[in-house]
């Protein structure tokens, strides 16, 4: 069974962005980048809902030959790795990704049951839909020193508990990584 992974770079009030939808306060510096980069390439397929795949598309398939090479190693990797994303608005997308307009939670129990590596989840909405199924196994949030005050927060609103177990704590300069497994 793949395991699925949830991760953000989150404010001390847990918001992944502020209230006009800027994530300006996230930029990591470059020993977390290197960190997001040797992670993703453990990545065996990347899952993304709309706006975020949208923000990612905008961004990394044009990174510059002159951008910092750590950057230009995240593009390769973005452009390169297996993405579905998750739309009913979207017809078309590309960069080596799959659109699926159906039923996310069904898409999601199926490509977990076909492999035994890691998927990893983006988009705050598209985790909202599979975190009450019990399908995250493991939560990684990058917890920066700043308070938004609002914005799209991390977590959904949940009928029943979820119980975690901490597995791992790391500080970088931009950020701190508190790494959890379901219990």
């Amino acid at each position: 069974m793949r395991t699925l992974i949830y991760g953000f770079t989150v404010s001390a009030d847990g918001y992944i962005n502020d209230r006009d939808g800027n994530i300006d306060w996230t930029d990591p510096d470059d020993e977390l980048h290197g960190f997001h980069n040797d992670r993703f390439r453990d990545v065996e397929i990347s899952l993304h809902g709309r706006r975020l795949y949208e923000l990612m598309a905008d961004y990394w398939p044009h990174v510059a030959d002159d951008a910092p090479p750590i950057e230009r190693d995240f593009a390769g990797l973005w452009v390169n790795k297996p993405k579905y994303v998750f739309s009913r608005t979207l017809t078309e997308v590309g960069w080596n990704s799959t659109l699926v307009s159906s039923n996310a939670v069904e898409t999601v129990r199926r490509l977990k049951s076909e492999g035994d590596g890691i998927l990893e989840v983006g988009g705050a909405n598209l985790a909202a839909a599979l975190i009450p199924h019990d399908l995250i196994d493991e939560y990684q949030l990058y917890v920066s020193p700043v308070i938004l005050g609002g914005g799209t927060p991390f977590l959904p609103q949940l009928e029943k508990r979820i119980p975690l177990r901490l597995v791992e704590r790391r500080q970088f300069a931009t950020a701190q990584l508190l790494r959890y497994v379901t219990a």
